[in-house]
């Protein structure tokens, strides 16, 4: 049975967590005198010479109204990646613990475990870049803390079946971190709605897909109260700076735009694969519930420095296990995709 208790690190549990006035302060105030500020302002034509809030209160509530969760179940991070090393920092002893991948997937679940010294064990995706079930039921032992399951997955672009993830979430008594950066592509819904089903779900979305705000730097992970609890004992004290918080609250006002974008990519996806498979040299293109596509080919490596060459970059996934021979493609706009279109169409033309 699931016990959160026994999986966080015994020094974590113990940890007394940074704690600044604003922390402890509720209501508001007209005078800060408590955190060294430069009271005097900032050569900025808006003002940020105050701390933000170390728990993004406002845009909690308003992603958490859009999301249909309580507040009370998010976590935002400085991107995902830092949701993800928090929750290394939070359940796995160094030196001692081990989490489960399964490859090809994102390659910062083990960046991240390799920074912290964690154990990974390795799971790889059936010919269908699907869950091999019994196979990843009998990697944990009492060590193994997280289970990773990246769906849609990148960079195959897939979702994983739900009934898989399910079963994993019933069998494994530690957490399961399902990424989904890209689901907002997918017609598999997401299981941020299955919080209350499941003690050991952690889910991760972002900011950086389909809303368009990479550079903004904003992860959100959802989980149960007391997951989120320790997270934010852990965190840094202003992980989330102010003009995330600022222009994130903004970007939420505009949900119906964000929908649009997301069908143009969708229609924009499609129509790129029709393009695609017709070049002879293309030997598959998968299918794909992402703003991507993987795509075998032949020559991949010599292709992929002529799109270098012509400053289309793509990504070069040739070594990765089960992606040999592919280029992993983002859609881009009608302008962009229609050039790489040509540079491909051109590649046809001559031997390489």
């Amino acid at each position: 049975m699931f016990d959160l208790n026994k999986l966080v690190r015994k020094n974590i549990k113990h940890l007394a967590p940074y704690s600044s006035a604003r922390d402890e302060f509720a209501g508001a105030a007209s005078i800060f005198l408590d955190a060294n500020e430069n009271s005097f302002g900032s050569p900025l034509e808006k003002n940020y010479n105050r701390y933000p809030d170390p728990l993004q209160k406002k845009l909690k509530e308003k992603i958490a109204e859009i999301k249909a969760i309580s507040p009370g179940q998010l976590f935002l991070g400085n991107g995902s990646d830092e949701c993800i090393d928090l929750l290394f920092r939070a359940f796995c002893d160094p030196g001692t613990d081990n989490v489960i991948v399964c490859p090809p997937t994102y390659g910062m679940y083990k960046v991240s475990a390799d920074i912290n010294e964690v154990g990974v064990r390795e799971a790889p995706l059936n010919a269908q870049f699907q869950l091999p079930i019994e196979k990843l039921l009998a990697l944990p032992d009492a060590d193994t803390k997280m289970i990773f399951i990246c769906s849609p997955n990148n960079p195959t672009g897939n979702a994983i079946h739900i009934e898989d993830i399910k079963t994993v979430l019933k069998h494994f008594n530690g957490l399961v971190v399902i990424d989904e950066a890209y689901i907002d592509f997918s017609r598999q819904p997401s299981f941020i709605y299955a919080l209350d089903q499941y003690p050991n779900l952690v889910v991760l979305q972002t900011f950086s897909k389909a809303w368009g705000l990479a550079g903004l730097r904003l992860g959100m992970l959802f989980g149960k109260e007391d997951i989120i609890g320790i997270l934010n004992k852990i965190k840094p004290p202003y992980n989330v700076n102010q003009v995330t918080q600022e222009l994130t609250i903004s970007a939420l006002e505009n949900v119906e735009e964000v929908k649009s974008n997301i069908q143009n990519i969708i229609a924009e996806r499609e129509q790129l694969k029709s393009e695609i498979q017709q070049l002879p040299f293309v030997e598959a293109i998968y299918h794909s519930d992402a703003n991507f596509l993987l795509v075998k080919m032949q020559e991949t490596l010599t292709r992929y420095k002529i799109l270098i060459n012509k400053g289309i970059v793509v990504q070069d996934r040739s070594k990765v296990v089960l992606c040999e021979g592919c280029l992993r493609i983002t859609v881009g706009t009608p302008e962009e995709n229609s050039a790489l279109l040509k540079a491909f169409q051109e590649m046809d033309k001559k031997t390489l």
